[in-house]
């Protein structure tokens, strides 16, 4: 089932989220839920956050689906390794629209849970590590935009605002 995305502003994106004690069936099909909604919308990555769902977890495919091994799963997810520095554009399934410069790192080893309970290991660079630290960033509350300053930042949240005032957001 294709779920709603919350978007910057709403509280629920600013917290951090809980770790999953057990993988019930609820679980397995809030995964199938995010996955379904991530290739929809289209994106790279969802956190269960992001649908208004506060635990640790998120799914990341940078083919986009185009490639049947691209899909990860992570729950519980915790950093092993970063190291390097990328600068690239980033987006947001959160604030569609906008995008900005970040600084991620360029390799990113993340271990956690598969769907299966299973403790696994995957190591990402490029895409794939901006991915990681993006998600994990919202599994902690944050938002790309929370790595902005001055005025690209001030830019951002004024067109929000007035999107806001619209009734456009």
């Amino acid at each position: 089932m294709i779920r709603p995305i919350l978007k910057y502003g709403d509280s629920t994106l600013q917290q951090k989220a809980s770790n999953v004690a057990t993988i019930t069936p609820d679980i397995e099909r809030l995964i199938d839920d995010m996955i379904d909604t991530m290739y929809a919308a289209p994106g790279v990555g969802l956190a269960a956050p992001q649908i208004g769902v506060p635990l640790r977890i998120f799914v990341v495919d940078v083919s986009v689906g185009r490639d049947p091994e691209g899909l990860i799963v992570m729950i519980n997810p915790q950093f092993v390794v970063r190291e390097g520095m990328q600068l690239e554009e980033e987006g947001c399934l959160s604030l569609p629209g906008f995008e900005a410069t970040v600084v991620r790192p360029t390799r990113a080893v993340v271990k956690g849970l598969d769907r299966d309970g299973n403790e696994h290991q995957r190591e990402g660079t490029g895409l794939l590590a901006r991915a990681f630290q993006h998600e994990m960033d919202h599994l902690d509350g944050r938002l790309f935009i929370d790595h902005l300053r001055g005025i690209k930042r001030d830019v951002i949240v004024r067109k929000i605002k007035k999107l806001t005032r619209a009734g456009k957001w």
